[in-house]
């Protein structure tokens, strides 16, 4: 396994008991990820995702007047 620098970034509660963490990753190498860990009861779902991703996903998610 390789050493990551995880830092939080927030969590939001979800509906239905849910919630997600916002991480910042630092690899090893340098490279950093926007980790999404997603929690649903004892379900825990983990998604990296790389800048332009993450940038593309934040920009589907604001109001279409904003885009």
């Amino acid at each position: 396994m390789t050493d990551e620098i995880v830092t939080d970034k927030c969590e939001i509660v979800l509906p239905f008991n849910k919630r997600v963490v916002v991480r910042e990753v630092e690899f090893e190498s340098g490279m950093k990820m926007t980790r999404l860990v997603f929690f649903e009861g004892k379900r825990v779902t983990q998604i990296d995702l790389d800048s332009p991703t993450a940038e593309q996903l934040a920009t589907a998610l604001l109001p279409a007047s904003q885009h």
